[in-house]
């Protein structure tokens, strides 16, 4: 009988053994291929691509708001206010989708700001970047000839301000 019982032990400690290596194993593999793609996602600059921003595909936050074109701002703008005022916690709404609703929001927010830098660049390189001459300069006015009375009086005037702002500085 404890022949069978040692039997019994040691064939559940083999299994639990493979099972626990198989799952090791299995996470290693997990563990790279998300680095793997985390370098792919971070490496790769192509607009083509629909790349996760903090999780979240443009194609989720679109479902999410329930918006089907990105131009309709209105639209967008109305879907999330009405998404989240409706899940707000004094409402019995749950935080959790609030969240979710304002991250679709974020992203979508990325994906316009993206589109919009995209054009500019663009708009940019289709306009010619050749510097345009200056305009031919024109000899500047000869400075207007002062009197001595008007240059005793703007030095007045100079002094008594600095004495105004001397006394003010004084004060304080």
């Amino acid at each position: 009988m404890a022949k069978h019982f040692a039997k019994i032990l040691v064939y559940g400690a083999q299994s639990v053994g493979r099972a626990f290596v198989k799952a090791v194993r299995q996470e290693i593999d997990a563990s790279r291929a998300a680095a793997q793609q985390h370098r792919a996602n971070r490496l790769s600059k192509a607009k083509g691509h629909d790349l996760a921003v903090k999780g979240m595909t443009l194609h989720e936050a679109q479902q999410i708001l329930n918006v089907k074109d990105l131009s309709n701002l209105a639209e967008i703008r109305a879907n999330y206010e009405h998404l989240f005022r409706a899940n707000e916690k004094a409402a019995g709404g749950s935080l959790y989708i609030q969240s979710k609703v304002f991250r679709a929001k974020e992203r979508i927010d990325r994906e316009l700001q993206s589109r919009l830098e995209t054009a500019i660049n663009q708009t940019q390189s289709a306009t010619p970047s050749s510097p345009t001459p200056p305009p031919p300069s024109s000899p500047s006015p000869p400075p207007p000839a002062t009197s001595p009375a008007a240059a005793a009086a703007a030095t007045a005037t100079a002094t008594t301000a600095e004495r105004a702002t001397a006394t003010k500085a004084n004060r304080a």
